[in-house]
């Protein structure tokens, strides 16, 4: 307090106070973010009441709910099945497609024996990953639709794991390797296990390692091993009276380090040890509208009945025009007391002294497209896909519909190579494993240097072609970047039709010679057409 102050006080002590009350107020109104985000003081931020948890409260504790909430979700509101549907269609689609290529300097191999190599290693791979039977630990899927399975319930789910299994190799199928996919709720924290009653965090007896939902991490907080359920936490029928049993997975082998389980999940936190379900921040909203749309759906239904009422002082009778009522039933029904319903063309006859009446309800509602799309948008733009997409409706311009499709497969593209990172290649390493080490695919150096097996198993995965709304714009803008040499044939050839060049250039050999021997013309226009809105012409 200041000479002025303390004069003031000295005069008057309710004076100071409240100086010195203002002198700090001022002072919280201009620091930092007091005034803006952090205000304690407005009245728009007084009822906001918030905390900021770590990962394990935030998510761990609600994964159950969310997850239940999600699979509801995508089996009964239209906008959320789209929504994962429209992911998993072109993110995957029929499933991502290997193209070997290994690293050609480092392997001091020629461009003939890399590309024989390749195609060895790719047929070989198909042999394996095409049937059921030999990629799949329970016979249900192919490698290709397991992806579809694995990304889908990351999305549902928050999170999917395979686990690496062995069978015995056989004339018909040398390979062993089978993939086992399990669902997220399997894998959780055994309840004997569990340090609290009700909680998701446990401790393993054996080596004091904590568990988080099935996760076991040691005291620096690297993963070691998971914990799966041979049942799911609800369970019914003859399975339920099977006791439950938790069986620990060693997350990497001791000796090679190699993965044991494939943990798929995209973490949003630091620290964070299980996933959060993709439809997770639209839950309420996505709910809200579905019941919205069945009210709506209901309604105009009602509107569309046409019933008829009699008031009659004789005995009232509930059957329908035209509708008869089965003979083993009339006892019943006569001794009933009468229902009234509407129906397509319905009659009913009131008792005495009854009245209907009926609230028109104006359907169709004119205002429910537009709240429906509006509602949609914020929804699309959380989950990174616009609207045009979420809903399968492009009516704006050409331009407009293309940038949608062009920001959604920048997230598209992104899911993919992530869903390739995580899945796709480290099962394709262990497969590579097998197969060098059986002696079907030579690889010299490969178990002898980390160097040299990834310059072998180096690879791209390739998935279904972007949609295309206007196909001769899109194929000449490939060809102009094929000349400039920012792009190549191969490539273009994947992202415009999701084709195989190398397939394309044997092909067109082989029609070539077909024409040539039959005496047909086979000439192909060397000129582009202009495109609409375009000036100029291409030359290909």
């Amino acid at each position: 307090m200041n000479i002025i102050d303390r004069t003031i006080a000295a005069i008057s002590p309710k004076w100071a106070v409240q100086r010195t009350a203002a002198r700090r107020t001022l002072d919280i109104l201009n620091y930092g973010y007091s005034e803006g985000g952090a205000s304690g003081r407005k009245k728009s931020m007084r009822g906001w009441q918030t905390t900021a948890a770590g990962p394990k409260d935030d998510v761990d504790l609600n994964l159950s709910t969310l997850r239940a909430r999600s699979r509801s979700l995508y089996m009964t509101a239209p906008i959320a099945t789209a929504a994962l549907k429209t992911n998993r269609t072109n993110v995957i689609g029929p499933g991502l497609r290997l193209k070997s290529r290994i690293d050609t300097d480092l392997l001091r191999m020629t461009p003939e024996e890399a590309d024989k190599w390749e195609r060895q290693v790719e047929r070989e791979f198909n042999l394996w990953a095409s049937k059921k039977q030999n990629c799949d630990a329970l016979r249900l899927n192919d490698f290709y639709d397991m992806q579809g399975i694995a990304f889908l319930g990351t999305l549902m789910n928050g999170d999917a794991f395979a686990l690496f299994k062995q069978s015995q190799p056989t004339p018909w199928m040398p390979y062993p390797l089978r993939i086992h996919l399990v669902e997220a709720d399997r894998i959780s924290t055994p309840w004997q296990d569990l340090t609290v009653a009700g909680t998701v965090e446990g401790k393993n007896k054996d080596n004091g390692n904590m568990i988080t939902s099935g996760v076991e991490y040691d005291s620096t907080g690297a993963v070691v091993a998971y914990w799966i359920c041979n049942l799911y936490p609800i369970t019914t029928g003859l399975e339920a009276a099977k006791p439950r049993k938790w069986e620990r997975i060693e997350a990497f082998g001791a000796n090679t380090g190699r993965p044991n389980t494939l943990h798929i999940a995209e973490f949003e936190r630091a620290e964070q040890r299980r996933g959060v379900p993709y439809l997770a921040p639209v839950i309420e909203s996505l709910k809200q509208i579905t019941r919205y749309t069945e009210a709506e759906l209901m309604a105009a239904v009602i509107s569309g009945m046409f019933t008829v009422f009699i008031k009659s002082n004789g005995p009232a009778s509930d059957q329908p025009l035209g509708s008869m009522i089965p003979a083993q039933d009339q006892n019943t029904a006569n001794n009933d007391q009468a229902d009234y319903e509407m129906g397509t063309g319905a009659v009913n006859v009131l008792n005495p002294g009854e009245e209907i009446q009926i609230a028109n309800p104006g359907r169709p509602n004119g205002n429910f497209d537009m709240f429906v799309n509006s509602l949609s948008k914020y929804i699309g733009s959380a989950l990174d896909v616009p609207v045009e997409l979420l809903l399968k409706s492009f009516q704006s311009s050409y331009s407009a519909s293309r940038a949608a499709l062009l920001e959604a497969w920048k997230m598209f593209r992104s899911r993919r190579q992530w869903m390739a990172k995580e899945f796709c290649q480290p099962i394709y390493e262990e497969w590579l494993s097998y197969a060098i080490a059986s002696g079907r695919i030579k690889a010299p150096g490969y178990f002898l240097d980390p160097t040299i097996q990834q310059a072998w198993a180096k690879a791209e995965w390739h998935g279904p072609a972007p949609g295309q709304i206007d196909p001769s714009k899109e194929v000449e803008a490939a060809g102009k970047r094929i000349a400039l040499g920012i792009s190549t044939r191969e490539r273009e050839t994947i992202e415009l039709v999701g084709g195989d060049f190398d397939q394309n250039v044997k092909q067109l050999a082989r029609e070539k010679e077909l024409m040539d021997q039959a005496g047909l013309s086979q000439d192909i226009p060397a000129q582009s057409p202009k495109a609409s809105g375009e000036g100029g012409d291409y030359q290909q």
